[in-house]
């Protein structure tokens, strides 16, 4: 009975952290979830002025839009900061090493989980300044845009590809790769002409880093999202199956109990007897 009580208490103490973890990442889910969801159009924009600028430029060329051969890649690989959020980091991490199969590779993480994990397989960092996603600013994207372009036009690495987890809602997240470059030729303009100074490709050109950071903002935004409600899923569970294990725990110490006082009434009854 002592050990069953003992462990009750331990798993009503589990049950008020998980519980709390759970309130946590809920009161943040809805403020991030609302930062997904408005930096979306940000993206959406950006992506048709571009693909204004080249559709009406006639013939364009661009270094960002060159194809060549890839001997090595770049992969901005967004996961948590902490754990406790089920398979959320297993399931990027697992994305992104089918992806950079067979390759020579660098990484950018982003995220503490991140860097953890591809230092400890060696593989070497382009940068290890955004390791905390939680803290990450718009203009933390935009220092990390401008140092994959000035990379690829230095050719340090041929193909930018960024694996991140787009949010679909709060009971599903689904770990997606994005190639961010070389950059796909435009189809049709979307919208009205468009008058570039000092000319098309030097504009292009000049927006593409800022391209590169509303890109990655987004993404970090929806993988942050997609972290909270991945851990408010299995914090919620965690909570349920420690309600479950009380239950249980409960009926087998009533159980017991019943079967000690049983014993008594008959030792007394016994002895009365003699």
């Amino acid at each position: 009975m002592k050990d069953i009580k003992s462990r009750i208490h331990s798993v009503e103490s589990t049950r008020q952290i998980t519980k709390a973890m759970e309130m946590v990442a809920s009161s943040k889910l809805r403020r991030a979830k609302e930062r997904a969801e408005k930096s979306r159009p940000y993206f959406a924009a950006l992506h048709a002025a571009m693909a204004d600028i080249a559709a009406g430029a006639g013939d364009f060329s661009s270094p960002f839009m060159q194809q060549r051969e890839v001997r090595r890649s770049c992969w901005v690989v967004i996961a948590g900061d902490r754990g406790l959020a089920g398979g959320y980091n297993s399931n990027v991490f697992k994305t992104a090493l089918t992806a950079m199969q067979g390759k020579e590779c660098c990484v950018a993480p982003i995220g503490r989980r991140s860097a953890e994990y591809f230092a400890r397989r060696g593989i070497p960092a382009v940068t290890s300044d955004f390791t905390m996603i939680e803290d990450l600013t718009a203009e933390d994207c935009a220092a990390l845009g401008d140092r994959l372009a000035r990379g690829y036009l230095a050719g340090e690495f041929d193909e930018v590809n960024v694996v991140y987890t787009n949010f679909v809602s709060m009971l599903s997240q689904q770990p997606a790769v994005l190639p961010l470059l070389p950059l796909r030729a435009p189809g049709t303009k979307t919208g009205g002409a468009l008058v570039c100074e000092p000319g098309p490709e030097e504009v292009y050109d000049a927006i593409v880093p800022d391209y590169l950071a509303g890109v990655l903002w987004c993404a970090v935004c929806e993988s942050f999202a997609s972290e909270l409600g991945a851990r408010r899923t299995a914090m919620d569970s965690a909570s349920k199956n420690a309600d479950a294990m009380i239950s249980e725990l409960s009926l087998h110490y009533n159980r017991a109990r019943q079967a000690a006082i049983t014993q008594e009434i008959t030792e007394i009854v016994a002895g009365a007897g003699l």
